[in-house]
């Protein structure tokens, strides 16, 4: 038993160390590529910030992940604790897998997909019911976060360049994204935490308080060691963000997130971010989109849930077949 804590402890880790490295792209990836703050700056910003939105806000989406999709604390305590296991190392191998590649993925995706995969695969009792609700908000997330990014730069576009002096233009739209992506950073940090800390809480190994602090720890291990990789893919490869545009998809991002995390729904803030994003390119034409780094983007998230599921059901099936539980 001691073992087996130990190994989730360890999967917990990794898994938000793996989050880290591959989300921190979502809070301050447009404001590197918009050059209003250099790759180093916008790490230390998504570390304090992703910090304070998981340890204040992270626990209302942790109940979903813990106990909504399989209700883990309802099982064998044995069986809960291998499920709790397999499903954070299949998470964390495919985000890690994605990080590789540069491809922004969704690691609520991974983890929900993981831990039903891991439920079928013991017999558990899943909750299609919860499971179909984030699914469609899984799917609204970047409709809904190219939508508003759309609005919102027509609206900045218009009003910035009627009441704001041209000399003092640039340095406000900068401290704007400065402060838009640390607001990024922390909705990100208050719905992705759960994606680490969600089944350790759920099995009862810490409580929801130390879980929170364990993952965020986790987490922005992962932003200072590997965080930079998929940060050039959404601040520079999707479509070339001036710093207005930068700003209007960072506002949009944070509010789309912020609305789910409110309700304890895991979205995926890589979601929104490139769906908000591909929202502000639009207005300036589908040529300055690379529809092919975005094809790429779209077929990761697509596979993410079933192939975390899958690994998880098989890894857990062979652990079956030589472990009783």
């Amino acid at each position: 038993m001691l073992l087996l804590i130990l190994a989730i402890l360890l999967m917990a880790a990794g898994i938000g160390w793996s989050i880290g490295a591959n989300d921190a792209a979502n809070s301050l990836g447009t404001a590197v590529g918009s050059r209003a703050v250099t790759l180093r700056q916008a790490i230390v910003l998504i570390v304090v910030f992703g910090f304070l939105g998981a340890f204040l806000q992270g626990a209302h989406v942790s109940k979903t992940i813990g106990k909504g999709i399989v209700p883990i604390n309802d099982l064998d305590a044995t069986v809960g604790l291998y499920l709790a296991v397999v499903a954070m190392f299949s998470a964390c191998a495919w985000v890690v897998l994605a990080t590789y590649w540069k491809m922004p993925i969704s690691t609520s995706h991974s983890i929900v997909g993981a831990v039903a995969g891991a439920g079928l695969s013991v017999g558990a009792p899943i909750k299609w019911k919860v499971l179909s609700d984030i699914f469609f908000c899984w799917i609204f997330t970047p409709v809904g976060a190219a939508v508003l990014g759309y609005i919102i730069y027509r609206i900045l576009k218009n009003l910035f360049y009627r009441i704001i002096p041209r000399r003092n233009l640039k340095l406000i739209i900068t401290i704007l994204i400065i402060i838009s992506g640390c607001y990024v950073a922390y909705t990100w940090g208050a719905n992705d935490v759960a994606n680490a800390t969600g089944v350790i809480s759920g099995v009862g190994v810490l409580t929801p308080e130390m879980s929170v602090i364990f993952g965020g720890l986790a987490i922005v291990l992962g932003i200072m060691t590997w965080g930079y990789k998929v940060i050039e893919t959404v601040g520079t490869e999707i479509t070339q963000l001036m710093p207005i545009m930068a700003l209007a998809a960072q506002l949009a991002s944070s509010v789309n997130v912020h609305i789910y995390t409110v309700f304890g729904i895991p979205v995926s803030t890589s979601h929104s971010i490139v769906g908000a994003i591909c929202g502000v390119g639009l207005v300036r034409g589908t040529r300055v989109l690379n529809f092919r780094i975005m094809r790429d983007i779209v077929l990761c998230w697509l596979a993410t849930p079933f192939i975390s599921g899958i690994i998880s059901f098989l890894v857990l099936k062979g652990i079956r077949f030589f472990v009783k539980i």
